[in-house]
């Protein structure tokens, strides 16, 4: 389209500036000639006069094409509360993968797949390979376990890009981590001379959103090896065997790339306690897990293994044994200096005006790192309404923040609930004191 063309549409809205159609059509040629500035400036005229999400869409477009992802993220957060919107998911997933948030972005992903199951995108599925291979029968074992392997190493080896000095605050819980984890594996020879070996499992447990992943990764960091992540889903297969033979593809991979850290999320879905299983074949993957953890087959030597669980009660009492979690930290919320830091760190980037941390990090007693997350989003929304009026994007400030905390009050607490009854009255083996410590409790 030639500058004729558009100044002509120039002239027409001159006398149709309300011709909403008109107007886009205009913003989404510049957006198409890649005049990024004058396409945002149309679409802000356009949200001006109508809060479409097709308009809103159109900015938040602009906004990723020109890499202001967080100026994006806001509009496409601001739409996705509203509706199921499937190109803002798809173009969500893009920018959590240009920043990195894998696990989010495959649950964004997952989102816009969900709405069309047909849909390709070649670039998100390279990234996030978030279609999962059904085993057929076939008859050959080696070539089932190749295609296995390889399903596996594509989807979850990463290189561990943060490590402790990106972990604000939990000095406590990095100076144990450093003795029990990585000191071994750091000084092999030395723990060799004594007859141990470097590896084995640890366990981190404490309240939902609290950071129990990122302390993962951080030790993955901290020790340089490689790290790979593994969820519920990433196992359980509708064939029966399947799981067993993931799980044991699982520990394979990272048996040949040592050191490693191995990481399950939500380990008490896999190792719930077999008592308490109804289904032979969960009781087989459970045992298939022991018989990984205790490489009575393999060399384990040089595999750090971490599970999280909000609910270590669940696991089963076998996982818990000498060689397998033996060591388990309790990662409670962050604390004064984590908080801090947490709010430093997603306020980033974002409009904001002389905010007082001090003051807020008081105000947050038991909040969890997403409780913190939820209640920055709150006053991005409230702000955000104002910012439509006239488009000019309004700061944050303390009271906004302040406001957005008496909205939204720790979700830890039931968590806690729950756990000091265990504490108190199912701790024999002094597993959960740290709990009582946390909630100064003299038992």
């Amino acid at each position: 389209m030639d500058n004729s063309t558009i100044n002509s549409l120039l002239e027409a809205l001159r006398f149709s500036p309300d011709n909403l159609p008109l107007r886009f059509h205009l913003a989404d040629t510049f957006l198409k000639l890649k005049r990024f500035d004058e396409a945002e400036s149309q679409f802000i005229e356009l949200l001006n006069q109508s809060s479409s999400s097709q308009y809103k869409y159109g900015l938040a477009e602009v906004y990723f094409l020109k890499k202001e992802y967080s100026k994006s993220i806001v509009i496409l957060e601001d739409i996705l509360n509203h509706e199921e919107h499937f190109e803002a998911l798809i173009l969500f997933s893009k920018i959590l993968v240009a920043e990195h948030s894998i696990a989010k972005a495959q649950k964004t992903y997952q989102r816009a797949l969900n709405l069309n199951p047909g849909y390709k995108d070649d670039y998100l599925d390279s990234e996030l390979r978030m279609a999962h291979e059904v085993y057929n029968d076939s008859d050959d074992d080696e070539d089932d376990e190749e295609r296995n392997r390889q399903m596996v190493t594509n989807h979850f080896l990463q290189v561990s890009d943060i490590n402790f000095n990106d972990v604000g605050g939990m000095e406590d819980i990095k100076k144990e981590i450093d003795l029990k984890i990585i000191k071994p594996l750091v000084h092999q020879e030395l723990y060799k001379s004594y007859g141990k070996k470097a590896g084995g499992g640890i366990l981190l447990y404490g309240p939902p959103g609290c950071g129990k992943t990122f302390i993962a990764k951080a030790t993955a960091g901290q020790i340089q090896s490689k790290f790979f992540t593994v969820g519920l889903n990433d196992i359980l297969d509708m064939w029966i065997g399947n799981s067993e033979k993931n799980l044991h593809s699982v520990f394979e991979i990272a048996r040949q790339n040592k050191p490693c850290v191995l990481f399950f999320d939500e380990i008490d879905a896999l190792g719930a306690s077999r008592s308490d299983m109804k289904q032979s074949s969960s009781r087989h993957l459970i045992n298939q897990f022991l018989l990984e953890l205790d490489g009575m087959n393999s060399d384990n030597e040089g595999i750090l293994v971490i599970g999280a669980t909000n609910t270590p009660w669940n696991l089963d009492t076998a996982f818990r044994r000498p060689g397998r979690f033996d060591r388990i930290i309790f990662i409670p919320p962050p604390d004064e200096s984590a908080k801090k830091s947490i709010l430093e760190i997603k306020l980033q980037n974002k409009p904001t005006e002389a905010i007082d941390y001090k003051a807020l990090v008081k105000k947050l007693d038991n909040y969890s790192g997403a409780d913190i997350e939820a209640i920055i989003d709150l006053a991005i929304e409230a702000k955000l309404e104002q910012s439509f009026i006239d488009g000019i994007p309004k700061p944050l400030t303390t009271k906004d923040l302040a406001n957005a905390i008496e909205r939204h009050k720790p979700s830890t607490q039931e968590w806690f609930n729950t756990a000091k009854n265990y504490a108190l009255y199912a701790n024999d083996t002094g597993l959960y004191n740290d709990i009582l410590k946390y909630l100064k409790i003299k038992k």
